[in-house]
């Protein structure tokens, strides 16, 4: 199997961090991905810092190693496709608009979904005729996704069309200050990788269901996928990267050798005391 191991280098690595990257290099041949399509947020000294405390664990990876800021004309020529074929229209709404109009009275309470609060389709009949807009954020009208299937730790999984459309909507594909999305990117990346077998937390686990939609629509591979446990600390809440008291270069200042943190989380997905 081969697959990836893919932080953004937005702040230090954590457990959780280590954990994933553990997991992928157990289940195949782990490539390495930085995810910066966030350029406002990335920084180069994350970037090698990434590098130090993989290495740090002992896992090694091939290169060149592939950089999301690096795949533009890629991204654009996904959604190329898709505008060309009518299944994006452009979205001038923001969070505040897309909650006043879910949480309408008519609407009854809003509905949430792997990307916050559903969206209940405001600016779907907007023209989608002539060249990509790139100054709006660009949908997937979801009335393009089929019944849908795939595999995650070994049991089959699906969703049809018309759950699709409730529980999660009109997904972002372009973002107006990124000129993709995460969805978008990680679907294109990962047939561009090879990848047989996508490794991630639980907590990415709903998002699921728009990849498989794009991976149909863009006429992709759909890699099985393992989503594993999370690392959480002691009051049971989840890591997050602005959780530096779990970084694994504070572990590693104090005195934490590799072998010994690596036992403890396999051992363990309870972070403990640095």
């Amino acid at each position: 199997m081969r697959t990836r191991f893919a932080p953004s280098p937005t702040g230090p690595l954590h457990l959780g961090h280590a954990w994933a990257a553990l997991v992928a290099a157990d289940h195949g041949d782990m490539v390495l991905r930085i995810e910066d399509i966030d350029q406002q947020r990335s920084r180069p000294e994350w970037e090698t810092a990434i590098y130090d405390d993989l290495h740090w664990l002992g896992l090694t990876w091939p290169s060149p190693v592939l950089r999301q800021s690096d795949r533009a004309d890629a991204y654009g020529a996904a959604l190329d496709d898709l505008w060309a074929r009518g299944l994006l229209y452009p979205c001038t709404c923001n969070r505040r608009d897309i909650l006043a109009a879910a949480a309408a009275p008519q609407e009854g309470a809003p509905l949430l979904g792997p990307d916050g609060v559903v969206y209940p389709g405001t600016c779907r009949g907007a023209a989608r005729a002539g060249p990509r807009p790139d100054v709006v954020a660009l949908r997937l009208d979801a009335g393009a996704v089929d019944d849908l299937s795939w595999t995650d730790g070994g049991q089959t999984q699906s969703m049809d069309g018309a759950a699709f459309r409730q529980s999660i909507g009109d997904p972002v594909l372009a973002r107006r200050d990124m000129g993709t999305s995460y969805h978008l990117a990680v679907v294109v990346d990962d047939a561009a990788q090879g990848i047989d077998l996508v490794t991630r937390g639980e907590d990415l686990a709903p998002a699921t269901p728009i990849h498989v939609a794009l991976q149909r629509l863009l006429a992709l591979p759909t890699p099985l996928y393992l989503h594993h446990d999370l690392v959480r600390d002691g009051a049971g809440k989840r890591l997050a990267k602005r959780d530096d008291a779990r970084s694994l270069a504070s572990y590693r200042a104090a005195g934490w050798s590799a072998d010994a943190l690596v036992a403890h989380l396999r051992q363990s997905r309870v972070a403990p005391e640095s």
